[in-house]
């Protein structure tokens, strides 16, 4: 039986590295799956529809970044195996939604947020610090924060131009994935958070969204 090669401390750092690099430097992130958009055409729409949307998309994109982060810091911190390789997973999954939100806002003629590394920064503290608490903490926050985002992606569906159909049906995607996320962590084993911390997390995704909408 061939034996599975442990990841040394220095294997560890360089991986997380690479994340860290493929998650802030424009460009450097590829999906793992086809663009669902690819088969879209492109529709005419006024230059505040395209700039509407856009803001919706870098939000998304921002979102992604942090969604990285929180599984890179609790993957660092997460106690059992299963637990570690279910958030590197996860990870991965979401480098898809990273790289199909850039893309979309490339075309819509914007960037990403310049406020990234920021975001970035404090979510992977964040998911370090749950994932020190213990993995059912850390598989609750998971499914706290995927529910979370499918709120957002509800509201953005509803708030996107009718004409552009490219940006709706890459959050459908994102949709559908984001609510795998919650239920595999639930079904894990994640705690439902109550409702003041889960109160305090959307304030928090508020400063982020209003934010990140323009810069």
């Amino acid at each position: 039986m061939q034996n599975i090669r442990q990841h040394t401390p220095l294997d560890k750092i360089l991986i997380g590295a690479d994340t860290v690099l493929k998650t802030l430097i424009p460009g450097a992130a590829e999906p793992y799956r086809p663009n669902p958009a690819r088969a879209e055409a492109e529709q005419d729409m006024t230059p505040v529809e395209r700039k509407h949307a856009a803001g919706l998309m870098r939000i998304n994109h921002t979102g992604e970044v942090c969604a990285q982060a929180l599984y890179q810091g609790q993957s660092v911190t997460a106690k059992l195996p299963e637990v570690r390789e279910q958030m590197e997973e996860a990870a991965r999954e979401e480098i898809d939604h990273l790289a199909w939100c850039e893309q979309r806002i490339r075309q819509l003629g914007s960037r990403p947020s310049l406020l990234n590394p920021v975001f970035y920064g404090l979510s992977f503290g964040i998911g370090a610090a749950a994932g020190a608490a213990g993995d059912k903490y850390s598989l609750g926050f998971v499914a706290a924060t995927e529910q979370q985002v499918c709120q957002h992606l509800e509201s953005h569906l509803q708030e996107l131009p009718s004409a552009d159909q490219k940006s709706r049906v890459i959050l459908e995607q994102m949709y559908i994935d984001e609510e795998q996320h919650a239920d595999q962590a639930l079904n894990a084993g994640g705690v439902r958070f109550p409702v003041p911390v889960k109160m305090a997390m959307k304030f928090m995704s508020k400063v982020m969204t209003k934010s990140v909408y323009r810069i």
